[in-house]
């Protein structure tokens, strides 16, 4: 039987991760009540004070001044209550990549045993505020994302929700491992032409994608230059078909054309982006196109080279192409790209965010009120009756500093009987 006990509070007290904490057994009829000195409003700028938010379950009921409360759960005292948080490209499926190679991992880590890291990596961007995730591909783990979200979602694991995108799709003789030598396992899956293209959309559909992941552009070969993958007629295939079957598309591309290719495709989102010319950046805007520039992945590999280099270069295009993009006016979402990076450090693109030009509440309004808007998901993004957000309460106002959502206090989410232990 279903009990608030479904509801967990976790408790982390940064750098270091406590115990859990859990909600006390009470009836699945009965609403938990939540006190916080500060709960974001729903304009995302402002703080009401001294609130008390009612749920049940994961779902919101009411958010009223304390004084009309007659009494409550849990009093969080002066801290800072957010929605969830969203992060639209991770891979949870992969180990971070100082601690293991992307090609062993696809080549010699089983399916199993990266679900089973998966488990705990999802448990680490929960306990970090990240109620929801969109997973761009399992890189050689064929349909594990979406075992992986079934399970979080029967809570076998805890872990965000998840939206899956399976296997993403590539041009052959693009992708790794080894893109020359079609007996190698890849880390995408592999087409060429417009059949083979409406094919895997529809086999990725029926494997439980909620989100399709194309490559727009890719490296050539081994050593090859990224240049566009697919024609504008193919990318435009591809769309339709994951728009018949109800699917959006999300699209690697880092150059100028590939962006371009993908956004006259009708493609929902851009990942990383950092080449687009002011053209293709107003069109991204004419078209509702979405940016995700996973900025903190690019840190990352900078980082992992020794910041030396012509690798450095990345960074600094990454970081021009952002702010391109804002002073363009093109939407941006947050997209991180963990997995390259440890997974629960999510929070870093945000920071970088801010450092690149955005202000704390727009880098904040990316990974709530428009990652929820991406994912069309209207229950996601801000504390409000009717919303099934989560809540994060922190110790510190991520509008006067956004490096403060590493301060998790407690994220609550719903969950069940099997989630304490």
């Amino acid at each position: 039987m279903r009990a608030l006990s479904q509801v967990f509070l976790t408790q982390i007290l940064s750098p270091v991760l406590l115990p859990l904490l859990l909600t006390p057994a009470l009836s699945a009829q009965r609403p938990a009540t939540w006190r916080c000195a500060h709960v974001l409003a729903e304009d995302g700028v402002s703080w009401r004070d001294d609130v008390v938010v009612t749920t049940i379950l994961d779902g919101v009921v009411s958010v009223q001044p304390a004084a009309d409360a007659a009494g409550v759960d849990r009093d969080f005292g002066e801290a800072w209550m957010i929605p969830g948080l969203i992060d639209l490209h991770t891979h949870l499926l992969l180990r971070p990549y100082d601690e293991r190679s992307w090609n062993d991992q696809v080549l010699h880590d089983s399916a199993e045993l990266r679900v089973l890291r998966g488990a705990k990596y999802a448990e680490r961007t929960l306990l970090a505020g990240f109620v929801a995730v969109r997973d761009l591909g399992t890189e050689g783990a064929g349909f594990a994302d979406v075992a992986l979200g079934a399970a979080l979602d029967e809570l076998v694991a805890r872990g965000p929700r998840i939206y899956p995108a399976t296997r993403a799709i590539v041009l052959r003789g693009c992708y790794g491992p080894a893109p020359d030598d079609p007996k190698v396992i890849k880390g995408a899956q592999t087409v060429a032409g417009v059949d083979e293209i409406v094919a895997a959309v529809r086999e990725q559909v029926a494997g439980g994608a909620l989100w399709i992941k194309v490559y727009a552009d890719y490296r050539h070969g081994a050593d090859g230059p990224v240049a566009p993958t697919f024609s504008l007629e193919e990318l435009q295939a591809l769309c339709a078909e994951a728009q018949r079957l109800e699917r959006p598309v999300a699209a690697h591309a880092t150059t100028d054309e590939g962006i371009r290719r993908a956004v006259l495709a009708g493609v929902r989102t851009i990942e990383h982006g950092a080449g687009a010319s002011e053209a293709t950046l107003q069109l991204m805007r004419e078209h509702s196109v979405v940016l995700c520039p996973c900025l903190a992945a690019n840190e990352a590999i900078v980082e992992y080279a020794g910041r030396k280099g012509p690798i450095v270069s990345r960074l600094n295009a990454a970081k021009v192409g952002f702010q391109r993009a804002l002073a363009a006016g093109v939407e941006v979402a947050c997209g991180s790209d963990a997995g390259v990076f440890d997974h629960g450090d999510n929070a870093r693109e945000l920071e970088l965010m801010v450092e690149y030009g955005m202000t704390p509440a727009q880098a904040l309004r990316a990974a709530t009120a428009t990652a929820a808007k991406v994912l069309g998901a209207g229950d996601l993004g801000t504390i409000r009756p009717g919303a099934r957000c989560g809540l994060v309460v922190l110790g510190g106002d991520p509008l006067a500093d956004i490096r403060n959502l590493r301060k998790v206090r407690a994220v609550i989410r719903e969950g069940d009987e099997r989630a304490p232990r």
